[in-house]
């Protein structure tokens, strides 16, 4: 008897280890999908001046429900592809569906999301050739415009907490690239740090991280994905290389999935659910070894 016992303690205690481990791999079904019965948040159209271009501009902001002008928010800044603008998340991933259904559940904080244009020249239209170099050099100019110009507007006239520790940058493709170059190159900004399958325009890692131990110290998370049949997945490898090598706390999550919509939807689900909030840095790895479990 004293034998069954114990067996069927140690089977439970095993139950536990797994379940304890066990950690979400991808969005449930229907978490992309406008529920009725819930509260929805609130998208505006902005326009700001930015001196970097010498020209108006203009962004989408999206705040959650139960917004009020007498609290303060963190801010999470969400960026396009090259072939897209301020609109190509709404009308590409419905950002606003997968956080009103998250904040439903519980499951993420109450926040500001700018979703800007980060192709920043005069015509910022995604018109035309949008692989020219004076397009091209749009998102690298877009660093300028972002943290002198849109960031300063948004703190001016949005109920924003203003620290580091509560501004957050995020990427689909171009924008993945652009996220981890303006979020990793000014820490004392950003705290939080996305790239969904990061573009060619990705600096190189010893650029983006020169010095590690400031990387620690200062970010809160560094999350890097990519659907495992992206032609460009190389870019997030490297990073993730990297930073393993020199012990930066990261996610490298991949999933099953090309250079889609499913996979950035799926990584703005992911991610959202960590920001602003504690982050046990030791379960991370959970997500670093799924490149592990799908067939390449």
């Amino acid at each position: 008897m004293k034998k069954i016992i114990v067996t069927a303690t140690m089977l439970f205690m095993c139950n536990l280890i797994v379940v304890a481990q066990k950690i979400e791999k991808e969005g449930p079904k229907g978490f992309d999908q406008r529920r009725t019965a819930i509260a929805h948040g609130k998208i505006d159209t902005i326009s700001y001046a930015s001196k970097t271009v010498s020209t108006t501009r203009k962004a989408l902001v999206y705040t959650t429900p139960g917004f009020s002008k007498n609290k303060k928010y963190p801010v999470l800044y969400l960026l396009h592809g090259i072939g897209g603008d301020e609109k190509e998340w709404l009308n590409g991933g419905t950002p606003q569906i997968i956080l009103d259904n998250l904040f439903a559940e519980g499951k993420i904080k109450p926040m500001i999301v700018v979703l800007p244009n980060g192709r920043a020249i005069k015509d910022d239209r995604a018109i035309g050739d949008i692989m020219a170099p004076d397009k091209v050099q749009g998102f690298a100019n877009f660093e300028r415009d972002l943290l002198d110009d849109l960031i300063p507007f948004i703190e001016k006239n949005y109920p924003t907490l203003t620290d580091r520790d509560n501004r957050a940058i995020a990427g689909l493709s171009m924008g993945g690239g652009q996220s981890l170059n303006f979020g990793l190159g000014n820490l004392d900004k950003f705290a939080w740090v996305a790239g969904f399958s990061s573009a060619p325009n990705t600096k190189m890692p010893e650029v983006l991280v020169p010095n590690p131990e400031e990387a620690k110290k200062k970010l809160k998370l560094l999350w890097i994905s990519c659907g495992d049949k992206d032609g460009l997945i190389t870019y997030s490898k490297r990073t993730h290389d990297y930073l393993l090598q020199n012990n930066v706390p990261h996610v490298y999550y991949l999933e099953p999935g090309g250079h889609d919509f499913k996979v950035w939807k799926n990584g703005l689900y992911m991610f959202s659910q960590f920001l602003f909030k504690a982050v046990d840095v030791s379960s991370l790895s959970q997500y670093t070894i799924l490149d592990n479990t799908f067939d390449k």
